[in-house]
């Protein structure tokens, strides 16, 4: 049965519902509204919850999701590595096409860092989201 999660600040919140599929071993997790520094934090416990439920494969369903900041992308990224040494896989469902376009843009960054801050970073993906819309 899915169970539901609101993170609330400043008028950029993030609602997590999270459905199991325990046949198959299946966590889905739904993301609506925006994934930033506010929501972060709240999102990255909601993932840890959901790692230890030990399932093969966890997908996040990001239909609904409207926004990313740097701050999301670690914890999506933190959450798919400590995923793939537990021998678990993860996977994003269904982004939009400005969502899909910052994680183009982060396959296409060299290893070393180009941004001299965080918010150097996000403002960069805030531009990029808003002209792919």
């Amino acid at each position: 049965m899915p169970t539901g999660h609101k993170a609330s600040v400043e008028n950029m919140e993030l609602t997590t519902t999270v459905a199991v599929d325990e046949a198959n071993s299946v966590a889905r997790v739904a993301l609506a509204g925006a994934l930033n520094t506010d929501t972060a934090p709240d999102f990255e416990l909601r993932m840890q919850d959901v790692l230890k439920g030990g399932y093969q494969l966890t997908v996040l369903d990001m239909k609904d999701l409207d926004y990313i900041s740097s701050a999301g992308l670690r914890v999506i990224f933190k959450a798919a590595k400590q995923a793939k040494a537990a021998g678990l896989r993860m996977a994003a469902a269904n982004r939009k096409p400005h969502i899909d376009k910052v994680f183009e843009i982060l396959k296409a960054l060299p290893d070393m860092a180009v941004f001299a801050n965080e918010k150097e970073l996000d403002d960069y993906l805030d531009a990029m989201q808003k002209r792919a819309r």
